[in-house]
């Protein structure tokens, strides 16, 4: 991940009251923008998404158990991004029906990847909720109920979607050998528990 040049502290110079979560968003900006970087494959987009996440979260702070903490900014990351996604993919399918005058004002899906990144393509050939799944599995070491209750599925629906989405990417011809390193999550996933608050909205 290259480093950042735009600190968490622009977004999150909190009001009094708020004292905690400025320094929680500036030690967990790194990270989020490694997560946010593998799930739309551009780091400036990743960098919005991050900061429009920690705006969200900000807002909701002092009503946030402290224990939970993680768990509300990375359901909200993940939920942020495939809301943005949605709004993409209707665009795209509303571009045909358009004038082109229209068409030329629509927003351009700032996702693309770079040539060179051979994982990156592969994650990017991926249906937008298979790949949240298959980077909060493999990257960020989550169990499949802890990502049912981020993505609101059953962990089944984590479970198909895990299976599918890493047998494409070891199919994709980008990867070549790094897909063997493919077989197992990066780091050991964290144990399944019931979160206290799965049903609230973020």
């Amino acid at each position: 991940m290259p480093h950042t040049s735009s600190p968490a502290s622009e977004t999150v110079d909190a009001p009094a009251g708020n004292g905690e979560f400025a320094p929680y968003a500036t030690a967990a900006w790194p990270r989020l923008v490694r997560t946010a970087h593998l799930l739309t494959g551009d780091l400036h987009e990743a960098e919005d998404l991050v900061r429009t996440t920690l705006a969200r979260v900000r807002a909701r702070w002092r009503r946030i158990p402290r224990d939970d903490a993680d768990f509300y900014v990375r359901r909200s990351l993940v939920r942020t991004h495939l809301g943005r996604t949605r709004r993409r993919r209707a665009a795209r399918l509303l571009t045909p029906l358009l004038p082109e005058r229209a068409r030329r004002a629509l927003p351009v899906p700032a996702g693309a990847v770079g040539r060179g990144d051979a994982l990156g393509r592969a994650l990017a050939a991926l249906p937008a909720r298979r790949r949240a799944v298959v980077v909060l599995r493999h990257w960020e070491g989550l169990g499949e109920a802890e990502i049912a209750q981020l993505l609101g599925c059953s962990a089944g629906a984590v479970k198909a979607d895990a299976r599918r989405g890493l047998a494409a990417l070891r199919a994709h011809p980008s990867l070549g050998p790094v897909a063997a390193r493919l077989a197992a999550p990066s780091v050991a996933p964290s144990p399944a528990r019931r979160h206290p608050v799965s049903g609230a909205r973020s």
